[in-house]
């Protein structure tokens, strides 16, 4: 009888440690800072090469497209700190860099040694369309 215990004992630690492997491998790879522009150039040699999903505007007037690729290269700010910004891949339709219309993004990627930030996902942010009324309809 006590054969049976140790039996169950041992596959028990072992399905532990399996799923506790898994999880831990799992999370490690899928773990993103959520940061603010201003945040990440405080200090960029904190996150230098870490997952991040940066939060920011797009500068006015900052989008360059290469011709005839998907290759963008732009400027993200926010509250006075820019951090230059790049993208290979096809953009949100509220990606925009008009003044007045400039989008609200956040950028999945890295930051690189010299400071840029290399993305690899941007999501944009609907502007809001909501204006106030006199309260009248029609």
């Amino acid at each position: 009888m006590r054969h049976r215990y140790i039996k169950i004992g041992v596959t028990t630690l072992v399905l532990g440690l399996a799923f506790g492997g898994l999880l831990w491998a799992t999370l490690r790879e899928g773990t993103e800072y959520y940061k603010h522009v201003d945040e990440v150039t405080t200090n960029r040699a904190a996150w230098e090469g870490k997952r991040l999903q940066l939060h920011g505007f797009v500068v006015a007037n900052s989008i360059l497209v290469r011709p005839s690729t998907l290759d963008y290269k732009f400027k993200v700010e926010n509250n006075g700190s820019v951090i230059d910004a790049s993208y290979n891949g096809i953009v949100p339709d509220t990606f925009k860099d008009t003044p007045g219309e400039v989008s609200e993004v956040v950028l999945q990627g890295s930051l690189a040694p010299d400071g840029s930030f290399h993305a690899d996902g941007i999501m944009a942010k609907c502007p809001s369309k909501y204006t106030p009324t006199d309260g009248k309809v029609g």
